[in-house]
């Protein structure tokens, strides 16, 4: 039976639903009506809100296609497709019955929100954190009678994340709250963050001495898991197979792109030992965020010379030192939610060397992080990449689209990955070739993630076969491909950054056939960010008025 029930107030209400029962990804979203909470991740939690889930899609089942413009059938489709993915994620892949790692990011983003972002008063900010922190030893308690038994490279992965995120509360929110005079509030804070990091440490204990002896699950995911995962998340139905093949394939293009660009270079040397070159050419220990900051003008002035998409205007961006909590990143953007009431600046976060590393650690870290590559990351990172991407998000009026809660990995990786091709193809560092060559490198990562991605999954290959696999495929030093090869186990969804590239090379290409020479890239690119973050399916059925199932070749 139909109801009459407006599509915009059944998105409105599993909006709000959204941000009620995820205080963390509210903020995210710059809602803050729910900042003084943590997730309710026990299981008695997790039963909830799958049956609200199960509620709101029966009910979204009852609205007719008949009563619904063309665009909006298109949007109760993405609806439907989002609720059916959060169901899967809470009963198939089970994370929070799986992965400490889960606990322990959620932990991280959700102090992380309340301390980087001016939204509110300090004293405001300070009396949500101390809230949080109060709830931190509950949310523990929560993660050791849920995860039983993980993965091994799981509890490793999650352990460290803990780890990092111990030390940002001991060391990273005082700094944040230095400006805070109320004495009283001071000492809750305190006692507070020490109760927490006293409950961190006791169960990266347990993690490390108790639970690790005695792990004996797989981390994979199995086909029919990982292929559902991005049919339900990402609308991409492509089985593994065909998915693998094409990544082999423009893994094998991408590679003789390499070895033509370094024959540019130096033509009498081998590829491999011109990048070790351009490797070495790399900032000094602590000067890495210097570097970077000094690219963001000439990336500003390069896209607007070039007329390659719209900027709009922003407050400035502050490039600082990754977090503790955030370091098994190389880099980050963290900007404030599309909802945000108030202009507030972005964090471009680059990870430097630490003090304690050894000489060899350090040069690793830094030939990963070259001159020539970072140009590439700084492009992925903020003009034109995400940064980029979220000012756009801020200006769209329609608050199913305006959401960062309905956005696809494919299209918020994809759209930064394919930013750095695009630079690169537009002249960006035309009189240096090294820097295609560092771009190349960025999508030779990114290539080998999608192929050990899947292999993990769906296959047998092991962590250290992927490692392996970064090192000789694309030329990653030892720690950062050990890095990637165990971050594909527990987060198979970094296979979308290369094939959210693919699915926009091909989206350009058949707009621009069909456009000739009507076609410029900048209302390309202005057309898809105004669209919102959506899936790629329905950013092609808007431009093409196609059905959006030829997603990729």
């Amino acid at each position: 039976m139909y109801t009459s029930e407006p599509l915009s107030h059944f998105a409105d209400e599993f909006l709000d639903f959204l941000h009620e029962c995820s205080p963390t990804a509210a903020s995210g979203d710059g809602v803050h009506a729910h900042d003084d909470r943590i997730e309710d991740l026990s299981r008695s939690g997790i039963e909830a809100e799958g049956r609200e889930l199960g509620g709101f899609a029966r009910r979204l089942d009852r609205i007719s296609t008949r009563s619904l413009t063309a665009e909006e059938q298109l949007e109760r489709r993405m609806l439907a497709d989002h609720i059916r993915g959060r169901l899967f994620e809470l009963e198939e892949i089970r994370p929070w019955e799986r992965d400490p790692r889960h606990y322990a990011e959620l932990l991280a983003t959700s102090l992380a929100s309340q301390t980087l972002f001016e939204y509110a008063p300090v004293e405001e900010r300070a009396r949500r954190v101390v809230s949080k922190l109060r709830q931190t030893p509950r949310l523990i308690e929560v993660a050791e009678a849920n995860v039983q038994n993980p993965p091994g490279i799981f509890v490793k992965i999650g352990a460290e994340t803990f780890d990092g995120v111990g030390t940002f509360i001991e060391r990273d929110l005082p700094r944040a709250f230095r400006q805070l005079e109320d004495l009283h509030l001071l000492g809750d804070l305190a006692d507070a963050a020490t109760a927490a990091t006293d409950a961190i440490r006791h169960y990266t204990s347990h993690l490390r001495d108790t639970v690790a002896p005695r792990s004996r699950a797989s981390f994979r995911l199995g086909r029919e898991r990982f292929e559902g995962r991005l049919r339900h998340q990402d609308g991409i139905s492509l089985a593994a197979e065909r998915l693998l093949a094409i990544a082999e394939r423009e893994l094998g293009v991408m590679q003789e792109r390499f070895r033509e660009v370094a024959g540019r270079v130096d033509a009498k040397a081998e590829p491999a030992e011109v990048w070790q070159r351009v490797k070495a050419r790399h900032p000094a220990p602590g000067r890495l965020v210097h570097a970077v900051r000094d690219q963001l003008d000439d990336l500003v002035t390069f896209i607007e010379r070039h007329a390659l998409v719209t900027i709009p205007d922003g407050e400035p961006v502050i490039v600082a030192r990754t977090p503790d909590c955030y370091r098994r990143t190389f880099a980050s953007v963290r900007s404030p939610g599309p909802f945000e009431p108030k202009s507030l600046p972005s964090y471009y976060y680059v990870t430097d060397v630490e003090p304690s590393w050894s000489a060899g650690r350090a040069e690793e870290h830094l030939r990963d992080l070259n001159l020539a590559t970072l140009w590439s990351v700084s492009v992925h990172e903020t003009y034109p990449g995400h940064l980029l991407h979220f000012r756009h998000q801020r200006r769209i009026e329609r608050r199913l689209r305006k959401s960062t809660l309905f956005a696809p990995v494919s299209f918020i990786e994809g759209w930064a990955h394919y930013c750095e091709q695009m630079m690169m193809d537009a002249g960006l560092g035309r009189d240096d070739d090294t820097l295609e060559l560092g771009q190349i490198a960025e999508a030779l990562m990114r290539l080998a993630r999608m192929v050990v991605g899947i292999k993990l999954h769906t296959e047998d290959m092991s962590v250290e076969q992927g490692v392996r696999f970064f090192q000789t495929q694309a030329y990653l030093e030892e720690g950062s491909a050990r890095r990637e090869a165990e971050r594909g186990t527990c987060d198979p969804a970094y296979v979308l950054c290369a094939v959210g590239r693919l699915m926009l090379l091909k989206l350009r290409a058949d707009l621009q056939a069909r456009e000739g020479s009507r076609f410029s890239l900048k209302s390309f690119h202005d057309r898809l960010l105004g669209q919102g973050s959506l899936p790629l399916w329905l950013h092609r059925t808007l431009l093409l008025g196609d059905t959006g199932d030829e997603l990729l070749d």
